[in-house]
């Protein structure tokens, strides 16, 4: 085969990829009674080879839940998330929709939704990757948060005398429309998932002094995470029901 025609099959692959355009889903789930329960916390191990199996899923996470809207120690048995990074949109649509694991926690939850987003800023790691490929950094309109970090064993009782007083500032905010804190492992990983209105609304609250701002500057000066990431995203769509979501539920936006 001819240099020429190598040449050419290359342009074609870049070609191809630029419309190959990189979807993160958080999939929420509530489940109610015991037995529910302890099948959704019991998949919390048996998911993991379904997850490995689905193609084109770069990367995921299984992720529990803390009473008060997640941001306390105390785990909630009846709230759980599964956070997936796809190839592409339609991979996302497709095995969200369609593949059995997801079929199946859809069955066993009383509620569910599904949140579909791409990258539009990411810094740090997360398990030593950076599983999030920046699309565009523009966005109009809602604007997601992500912040997670793997607390330092030494560090553990500070962080969680830290955290009422951040959980009691974002619940008081009227802006913010939507926030969840989750966790990969309890009290050490944590993640925290925040929906806002819009860029600068996010930005208000961010650099405001308070315990959140105090917190930031804790965590820097005390080197109190051994891992952290912190990313923003477009939200393209919302399928499902989540009751919090209030207007944003079933919506598609561009």
């Amino acid at each position: 085969m001819s240099f020429v025609v190598h040449y050419e099959q290359a342009l074609l692959y870049v070609a191809n990829r630029r419309h190959i355009i990189q979807t993160v889903t958080i999939s929420l789930y509530r489940f109610d009674g015991v037995m529910r329960q302890l099948w959704a916390f019991a998949m919390m191990g048996l998911a993991r080879q379904k997850l490995n199996k689905l193609t084109n899923l770069r990367f995921w996470k299984l992720l529990g839940s803390g009473t008060d809207q997640g941001f306390t120690p105390i785990p909630n048995f009846g709230v759980y998330a599964i956070l997936c990074v796809w190839d592409t949109a339609e991979d996302a649509l497709e095995f969200t929709n369609n593949s059995k694991i997801f079929l199946r926690y859809k069955s066993q939850s009383i509620e569910y939704a599904t949140i579909y987003m791409e990258a539009v800023s990411s810094r740090g790691k997360w398990s030593n990757g950076e599983p999030f490929s920046v699309i565009s950094k523009h966005v109009d309109g809602p604007i997601a948060i992500l912040t997670r970090a793997t607390v330092r064993f030494s560090k553990l009782i500070n962080f969680w005398r830290q955290s009422p007083s951040i959980s009691e500032r974002i619940g008081n905010n009227t802006d913010v429309m939507f926030k969840v804190g989750l966790g990969e492992v309890p009290l050490r990983q944590q993640l925290t998932f925040s929906i806002w209105p819009d860029v600068s609304s996010m930005k208000k609250f961010a650099h405001l002094n308070g315990p959140h701002r105090e917190a930031i500057d804790k965590v820097r000066s005390g080197n109190w995470f051994k891992e952290e990431l912190y990313a923003r995203f477009r939200i393209k769509k919302i399928e499902g029901y989540w009751p919090a979501f209030g207007e944003l539920n079933n919506q598609e936006i561009e």
